[in-house]
């Protein structure tokens, strides 16, 4: 594939070459209009489960865990196939994320998943 994944938090200002815009979160961004949060798509099953979810943000020094967690979740899933499949339609993909952690949330695995199958 030959295209490019990107990530933004969904607060950052839009802008034209975010391209296609996924937001890879399962609950919607609080104070967010559809509108100002300019989504193309919104893959709520491609997030960590509310239970991995919530047990990350009681502990969040618990990251290698996490990542672990969540590549076992998501490994060989329907959504994980779907998912792929919709950022290769598109030459420069964005995953939007609302977590306020640039470095540790689960839109950096998603992208980490994707170079590992040829996505990038």
């Amino acid at each position: 594939m030959n295209n490019t994944i990107q990530i933004k938090r969904v607060y950052e200002k839009y802008s034209k070459p975010d391209g296609f815009r996924i937001l890879v979160d399962r609950l919607w961004p609080r104070g967010l209009t559809k509108d100002a949060a300019h989504v193309d798509l919104w893959m709520k099953e491609i997030a960590p489960s509310n239970e991995l979810r919530k047990w990350y943000h009681r502990d969040m020094s618990q990251w290698l865990l996490f990542r672990k967690k969540y590549f076992a979740e998501i490994k060989g899933s329907t959504a994980l196939a779907e998912f792929a499949g919709e950022c290769a339609k598109h030459k420069i993909v964005t995953l939007l994320y609302g977590s306020k952690d640039e470095e540790h949330n689960h839109a950096q695995i998603l992208v980490e998943v994707l170079k590992r199958s040829g996505g990038e």
